[in-house]
């Protein structure tokens, strides 16, 4: 990308993630039998989006301007990322978090790399358990674990 490009996808990111900083503070402290509010995530995803911002004007601030041939555009593999993001989340309710988080990495690295299919399962079950153990088991917070009928 262009040093100019970055600089204006930075600040618009900053601000986005500023809204998501304080657009959470309007959300409720604690959530029923959770002692993990649900204004956390946001709020912690906001934080972080502003980080990677800064960072990423900063590397655009030490980047030279260099006229780079532009990669091809990849519309099938973008329009499928979006359709499995919202199929996630019609999905996460009836299918319990731990069933659809682990189908959606896995077929978001199948999309991104077909070859080792065995390590993208070993990955997106590592991260889907670890993920929901730190957040129910330490955090006392709630997530759909399984759906009604598996249990």
């Amino acid at each position: 990308m262009s040093k100019r490009f970055d600089r204006y996808v930075s600040i618009v990111f900053v601000l986005i993630g500023a809204f998501f900083v304080v657009e959470s503070r309007n959300i409720a402290d604690s959530a029923y039998g959770s002692q993990v509010g649900p204004n956390l995530f946001p709020m912690g995803l906001g934080i972080l989006l502003i980080l990677i911002s800064l960072r990423l004007w900063a590397e655009a601030g030490k980047q030279r301007e260099e006229e780079q041939p532009s990669a091809p555009l990849q519309h099938k593999r973008l329009l499928s990322f979006v359709a499995m993001t919202l199929l996630y989340a019609v999905c996460l309710e009836p299918l319990g978090y731990i069933i659809s988080t682990f189908l959606f990495l896995f077929v978001g690295f199948l999309l991104m790399d077909r070859r080792k299919w065995w390590v993208s399962a070993l990955i997106a079950c590592c991260f889907t358990l670890v993920v929901y153990y730190t957040y129910v088991e330490l955090l006392k917070g709630t997530l759909p674990g399984w759906p009604q009928w598996f249990s």
